[in-house]
């Protein structure tokens, strides 16, 4: 993993700029902290920043094909260069080092942009073709690495991190027409950032750049399977997924220096360690961290996991951060407004690893792959429900709200999820999951805008985004949804951010583009037997190599202490400013927000952390 960033002039007497390509890079240097390289050829500057992983001694970038006629930047790992480089061989190619980086340039020469579709990994990377004059830059499938770019000022701007095009000179406007997006989903979604002028490349896009002309292409998306056509044989599937993930498992292990995993109490992390136990000759390096509230803690079970397969497991016991700690790291590492605290924790147990391993393998991304979130459980069990008598669909989610009031604490939250989910059984798919989303104070978000009419709204994005969906059953456009929106946008996105801020290397083997077109071509009732979630990784790996305790257990996730940052007499001030800033939102509303928050009404502290977020982003000038 590393850092790219980059720029030609549309203007060919126009010269690019050593100096300027170096302050694009050095504001990524936590990307990579070994190494860097600049590019000049008269108006093309390419740079970048090194975390060395595969070929330490001669893996340096910019990487140039043996007649110096191709040129390369590249973030992320091609984890079957092995392979690929023996294909290439027998094909007449020879090599001049083991990295996959000159994999890549070898695998352009002989198939051109159809390269991206030979390829395993994750990655972000530019090729400069000088004798075609034309500028490659691609993305990876799912979206693990970014990729930004802007057309301004008759130049082409591109870089892993916004901060890289701030650092050009691009300049830092504001979309507000996107803060109902952010709102809802907590995050921005591709192609929009929140400035006006970048953008985010696409998962499964490229883009070819020449004579000043720059076209956006999909070259890879999810495999559409004819419903009345999943998959339903069970021992099949079941051997199928076992042997792709240990294969998943098994090239991403493929690293030139120390390795690890992270490992909460989850039953996607615990089988990524099960499966690289089997494989390595070693014990593997788990880490693991744990809290002081029992509500949040899974370390124990991680415990259970750490012992069974004898790994060297290190514990880190959080000391929560402070609140502005926290915020500033967002901030920096984000560059546009991101709403989801749980990018704290998964900062601090990266920068935990990072003291005694290089690369990690994580479990993020089993969920997406095998329909495993609640809110699976939720279409499924609506299902059900809408074939229930008038009379009981409209009478239990009445009574539910009822005997949540008599209910403190997690059992008030339980019944209260579930009058929620029965309240919009009846709705239409994208009322539903707007409903369902991270914000649901559906009427107390649109009140923030005052009846703006240039906001792009929630609906009218669920339902664009919908519209390249085929399936009917909404079990499967939730899995579409997931996979295009949620695992993309945030989930891969906090990884990314947090990992290579401590310059350390997540890999996500439940996010191989094999597993992924195998997993969307499987029934529902299979991935989900009756109403269990994960059903094939629990009667696979689960049964096989798992702690019957870590089986029974139910996920608790990462957590922050927001409630009680929001109710410290400390934070008074900042709430204060908050609603009495001018950021285009109304103030009322911001206001009622906190209030209620603080009188313990409601628990407003996810979207007050947002909007805080926000604001601060809003006022600042680029990398301020």
């Amino acid at each position: 993993m590393c850092g790219i960033a980059g720029y030609i002039n549309f203007d060919k007497e126009k010269p690019a700029s050593k100096e300027v390509i170096k302050k694009m890079t050095d504001v990524i240097s936590h990307r990579g902290p070994d190494g860097e390289g600049v590019f000049i050829d008269k108006n093309l500057g390419l740079g970048h920043r090194r975390l060395s992983i595969i070929d330490l001694a001669t893996g340096d970038q910019p990487m140039f094909s043996d007649d110096k006629s191709i040129v390369l930047i590249f973030n992320g790992e091609i984890y079957n260069y092995i392979e690929l480089r023996e294909e290439l061989k027998s094909l007449g190619h020879s090599f001049r080092t083991t990295s996959d980086t000159e994999v890549i340039i070898h695998a352009y020469q002989e198939w051109g942009t159809n390269c991206q579709t030979m390829f395993n990994g994750c990655w972000g990377f530019a090729i400069w073709d000088n004798n075609e004059k034309l500028l490659f830059v691609s993305r990876d499938r799912l979206g693990e690495k970014p990729m930004h770019y802007s057309v301004w000022n008759n130049t082409f701007i591109f870089g892993s991190e916004i901060k890289s095009l701030f650092a050009f000179g691009v300049p830092d406007e504001k979309d507000l027409s996107l803060v109902e997006l952010y709102l809802f989903l907590k995050f921005i979604p591709a192609p929009f950032t929140f400035f006006k002028n970048i953008k985010k490349l696409k998962p499964g896009h490229f883009l070819i750049m020449k004579d000043s002309d720059v076209k956006e292409i999909k070259y890879w998306d999810l495999p559409h399977i004819d419903e009345k056509k999943m998959a339903k044989n069970k021992t099949a599937i079941y051997e199928e997924f076992e042997t792709l993930l240990k294969d998943s498992i098994k090239i991403r292990m493929r690293s030139d220096v120390p390795f690890g995993a992270l490992l909460s109490g989850g039953l996607d992390s615990a089988s990524v360690v099960a499966l690289m136990s089997d494989i390595s000759k070693y014990p593997v390096e788990t880490f693991t961290i744990g809290y002081e509230q029992s509500a949040f803690d899974e370390k124990d079970l991680a415990q259970d996991v750490a012992d069974k397969y004898k790994t060297n497991h290190h514990v880190y016991n959080v000391i929560p951060e402070s609140f502005d700690e926290s915020l500033n790291k967002v901030l920096f590492h984000y560059d546009e407004p991101f709403g989801d605290s749980s990018a704290i924790p998964t900062g601090i147990v990266s920068k935990f690893a990072r003291k005694y391993v290089k690369m990690v393998l994580t479990g993020d991304g089993g969920d997406e792959v095998l329909s495993g979130y609640p809110s699976f459980q939720g279409v499924k069990l609506s299902s059900y429900y809408k074939k229930a008598p008038e009379f009981v669909r409209g009478g239990v989610p009445t009574a539910l709200e009822f005997v949540s009031k008599s209910m403190r604490g997690t059992m008030r939250y339980k019944v209260n999820r579930y009058e929620r989910l029965f309240r919009t059984a009846n709705l239409d798919f994208v009322s539903s999951m707007i409903e369902r989303m991270p914000t649901n104070e559906i009427n107390s978000v649109k009140n923030l805008f005052n009846n703006r009419k240039d906001i792009y709204s929630i609906e009218d994005y669920t339902n664009d985004l919908l519209s390249k969906c085929t399936y009917k059953d909404d079990f499967y456009k939730l899995m579409f949804l997931n996979f295009k929106l949620f695992l993309p946008e945030d989930y891969l996105v906090k990884v990314d951010r947090m990992s290579m801020a401590h310059s350390l290397e997540a890999r996500v083997p439940f996010i191989d583009h094999r597993l992924v077109e195998f997993s969307v071509g499987i029934d529902k009732n299979v991935k989900m037997e009756k109403m269990e979630r994960k059903s094939i990784l629990r009667n696979t790996i689960g049964k096989k190599m798992l702690p019957p305790s870590l089986l029974k257990a139910s996920k608790k996730g990462f957590r922050v202490p927001l409630v009680e940052w929001f109710k410290d007499s400390s934070m008074s001030d900042r709430l204060e400013n908050l609603y009495k800033s001018d950021f285009g939102l109304n103030k009322e509303a911001i206001k009622k927000f906190i209030t209620d928050n603080t009188e313990g009404k409601k628990d407003n502290s996810n979207i007050i952390w947002m909007l805080i977020v926000l604001q601060e982003i809003y006022n600042r000038k680029g990398n301020d």
